[in-house]
């Protein structure tokens, strides 16, 4: 039922030798130092700076509700889906990850994990057992096998840094989990027919459509970061609404956690009672903003060429991308797909019928590229609007332009 496909595309594939060997190296590591993984100082020291110092409390409330809060999905995912029923008896730890499933290093006991046959479905259980899954939350029944199942805000908001092995390492919130095949690991669900399957399965990896339960169209978007939102009023590729407004889109009609959600404009109108999300929204919105955009790697852009694309982005880009890499969204604009020559497919089926000036946040770290991934990288994104804007950048020109994009 599972293949076992090459994991994330800037990651190496992970051989059953290659894990074996690293677990047993660094069990062996652990119990000869007594070092133990998941330690409340290595989990502090992971967590990223709040922005908002007056509001601590809120945010830290909100990380626990990002990482870890399901909103009451388990009914979906268990009763409907019968998810539990496939991870609990058939999903090993490799397919997990080469389904770009991330584990916590941080929430990981190694010896434990170790002594529950870590390359079968057990390895699965103990991974979840210990909260290791980075985005999933599981209760098991008295014979061990998963009685309940859910997902949470990390599932695809969350990767790790891979400081163990690719897909194992400590949390990163707020990068978006490009890596993960979330219309491969729906389509495990017995509860779907063949055609609904062919539909998830192509979707591919970093890949997601939150409109495809609505209206049934399928044009997948590249899953963006949660970081830097703080100065951004509208979080989505069409500005449909706040970023409190999405967290309860996506929590109560695509995560299907038991709240209240309305949008005349769709026709959408779902109750609960009780409503587990709408309390949630402020900590969750404070967490977010706490995220801060990741710093550019130190040497990967030329210094000299970034400051002359400098130049050429004020000249040409910063129209739109307002205050060097923010938004024109934040005043109220909005642009028609043939505007920036991008597909529309999309944009038809929300709200607002058109698409947002997306900032432009750490691009070095999340290609592809556009709502729909479909510039691999930033010289295809510069290449694209140097032709769509008539901006008669020269090849060179486009080069330097793209090491500023890089630096940002």
């Amino acid at each position: 039922m599972f293949s076992l496909r090459s994991p994330m595309p800037h990651a190496r594939r992970i051989s059953r030798a290659r894990l074996a060997i690293a677990i047993a190296i660094s069990a062996t590591v652990i119990a000869g130092c007594g070092v133990k993984m998941g330690s409340e100082s290595q989990r502090a020291a992971n967590r990223p700076a709040t922005a908002d110092p007056a509001s601590p409390d809120s945010a830290a409330a909100g990380e626990r509700i990002f990482r870890y809060d399901t909103f009451g999905n388990e009914q979906f995912w268990t009763d409907t889906a019968r998810l539990h029923e496939v991870v609990s008896r058939e999903l090993q730890p490799l397919a997990a990850l080469s389904l770009g499933l991330k584990v916590d290093l941080d929430n990981l006991n190694l010896m434990r994990f170790v002594l529950h046959n870590p390359f079968g479905a057990s390895g699965t259980r103990e991974l979840l057992r210990q909260n290791a899954v980075v985005g999933v939350q599981a209760t098991f029944d008295n014979e061990g096998q998963i009685a309940r199942i859910g997902i949470t805000c990390a599932l695809c908001h969350s990767t790790v840094d891979d400081a163990f092995v690719p897909g194992i390492g400590h949390r990163l919130d707020g990068w978006a989990n490009s890596d993960l095949d979330i219309g491969a690991i729906i389509a495990l669900s017995p509860a779907l027919t063949a055609d609904q399957k062919a539909v998830y399965r192509s979707w591919g990896k970093g890949k997601y459509d939150p409109r495809y339960n609505i209206d049934g169209k399928s044009t997948p978007l590249v899953t963006p970061p949660a970081y830097g939102l703080a100065k951004v009023n509208n979080a989505t590729y069409t500005a449909d609404g706040s970023i409190s407004y999405w967290n309860a889109y996506a929590a109560i009609t695509q995560m299907h956690g038991q709240g209240n959600f309305s949008e005349p404009r769709l026709n959408i109108d779902v109750k609960h009672s009780p409503d587990l999300v709408t309390s949630k929204l402020a900590a969750l919105r404070a967490y977010q903003h706490s995220l801060l955009t990741p710093p550019t790697p130190a040497g990967s852009f030329d210094a000299a060429a970034t400051q002359r694309g400098r130049a050429l982005f004020d000249r040409t880009c910063a129209t739109c991308h307002v205050d060097g890499s923010g938004t024109d969204n934040n005043s109220g604009k909005l642009h028609a797909p043939s505007d920036t020559g991008v597909d529309g497919a999309y944009a038809a089926r929300t709200a607002t019928k058109a698409y947002r000036t997306t900032p432009l946040r750490a691009l070095w770290q999340h290609p592809p590229y556009f709502h729909d991934g479909s510039a691999a990288t930033l010289g295809d994104v510069v290449a694209h609007y140097n032709r769509v804007r008539t901006l008669g950048l020269t090849t060179e020109q486009q080069r330097d332009l793209v090491e500023y994009l890089k630096s940002l």
